[in-house]
């Protein structure tokens, strides 16, 4: 599939890779996010096939990641099995949404949402002690968050990590929780898309990407056992607040 290999070519795309998986591995999002942006944004990608590409190189660094955050005793399997099915289910409708229609018209509004979660996440953080509490709300969300996450190119981590988090979930075992999940999530998409737009997106940029997510990917779950709760919530507002605010004014400038 891959003729006439340029490393020099490849390498921003691992570099990209890389730094992608290891900020999605320690706090449970922003793979998706940070890939599709550089596709779409700064190389002209077709929504669906950045989708795509991201989705094919996710379903390995998942599960790098998930074994690595099952390896370090991160992952609540209770909360990740009512999470997986809803998960896959919306991940299935939004790959089969996004390869027929241009489902992009909504995207601001959920990114305006996501900015104001990351905002109280922080202002939860700089308030004293987190104290972790039983999330209430989980199937809608893994529906919820599995649709976005296909129909946006992103948006499993952003969507179900932060959720959990405001619902009082630990922020350790909810990142590992939803990256071990995730892994499942991107088959589903990578199946549909596959079913739908063929081999097409899957390029030499999408082999970048992939060795360099599998790379950093054992990083994770070392990093959101050791990080404390209060850093590891912080960094995950700022992260979303930051990624948020900037696919809106790309949505709208």
């Amino acid at each position: 599939m891959f003729y006439g290999l340029d490393l020099t070519a490849m390498l921003p795309f691992i570099l990209v890779g890389f730094a992608a998986q290891a900020v999605d591995g320690a706090l449970g999002m922003a793979f998706g996010v940070i890939n599709s942006t550089l596709l779409v944004s700064f190389l002209g990608v077709p929504p669906a096939h950045a989708s795509a590409m991201v989705h094919a190189v996710e379903t390995f660094t998942t599960a790098a990641s998930g074994a690595s955050h099952a390896l370090h005793r991160n992952v609540n399997w209770k909360l990740f099995a009512r999470l997986v099915i809803p998960g896959m289910i919306g991940g299935f409708l939004g790959a089969y949404v996004l390869s027929s229609i241009d489902a992009s018209v909504a995207k601001p509004f959920v990114m305006a949402y996501l900015a104001a979660i990351g905002v109280y996440l922080l202002y939860r953080a700089w308030r004293g002690r987190v104290e972790p509490r039983e999330p209430r709300i989980i199937e809608p969300l893994g529906l919820a968050g599995g649709f976005l996450d296909a129909a946006g190119g992103g948006g499993w981590g952003p969507v179900v990590t932060s959720n959990l988090l405001v619902q009082g979930a630990s922020p350790r075992e909810t990142i590992g929780t939803v990256n071990t999940a995730e892994f499942f999530l991107t088959a589903t998409i990578s199946a549909t898309f596959i079913a739908t737009l063929g081999w097409a997106a899957f390029t030499l940029q999408t082999l970048g990407i992939l060795v360099g997510g599998l790379i950093a990917a054992p990083m994770g779950g070392w990093l959101a056992k050791h990080v404390p709760a209060r850093p590891l919530m912080a960094m995950v507002g700022v992260l979303l607040t930051i990624t948020s605010a900037y696919t809106i004014w790309k949505a709208l400038s």
